[in-house]
């Protein structure tokens, strides 16, 4: 196996454990299907939730990674965007850790539209963002296999690279919130929700920090 291979593999690895990981953080929305659920006494209803929840969480990936999707068909700047994205996470994770209020305009969104409440939360806590220097390196090992293509050619699959990372990252996401949320649902209840949230905002700040001071590392050490 060719070391790109080796490569992508480990890449979409950390994009399935990035979506676990979103997944079972509570702040990115399975309590709300588990009221869903409890309030309507249905498991159909706390599915019926998760739906809109993932498709939120699945738009504010794609919002992140579209334009880049774009940007990197300037393979003569391919290095510099990695890096600069890269540096934007390493940003964004500072930020959140001196940060760590949730912003204030997440309380105007009722809980109610959900979709719309999941794509704000993902943009507010930056879960796009954590998937961009992955995205990247995966275009990355692609183009490595390319040659020269046109650029329309390295458009075309920079965007379908983009969809199939947000949809493989929400599937994971959708499958470890889905469950923590049945079984809570199922044989714990909200009170225990209520009881035992875990506050994961600081171990969220220091995993984008951490991931985009890895990718920033990989690329200068690629540059050299």
């Amino acid at each position: 196996m060719s070391e790109s291979s080796t490569t992508a593999i480990w890449l979409w690895l950390a994009i399935i454990a990035s979506g676990l990981y979103h997944g079972i953080n509570p702040g990115m929305g399975w309590p709300l299907a588990v009221s869903a659920g409890l309030m309507e006494k249905s498991s159909r209803a706390l599915a019926g939730a998760l739906l809109p929840l993932s498709a939120g969480h699945l738009a504010a990936m794609l919002l992140v990674m579209l334009p880049f999707a774009l940007l990197i068909t300037l393979a003569e700047w391919q290095r510099q965007i990695q890096a600069a994205a890269a540096l934007i996470v390493i940003g964004f994770g500072l930020m959140r850790l001196v940060n760590r209020r949730h912003p204030r305009a997440l309380a105007r969104i009722p809980p109610t539209k959900l979709a719309l409440w999941s794509f704000a939360v993902a943009i507010a806590h930056g879960a796009g963002l954590m998937l961009l220097p992955i995205y990247l390196g995966l275009c990355a090992t692609s183009a490595a296999h390319a040659g020269h293509d046109a650029a329309a050619r390295v458009i075309d699959r920079n965007l379908a690279m983009a969809l199939l990372v947000a949809l493989a990252h929400t599937a994971a996401m959708l499958g470890a919130g889905g469950l923590l949320a049945w079984l809570v649902y199922r044989y714990l209840g909200v009170k225990f929700v209520a009881r035992s949230w875990i506050n994961l905002e600081t171990l969220w700040a220091v995993s984008l920090i951490l991931v985009g001071t890895a990718a920033l590392a990989i690329n200068l050490a690629e540059w050299r």
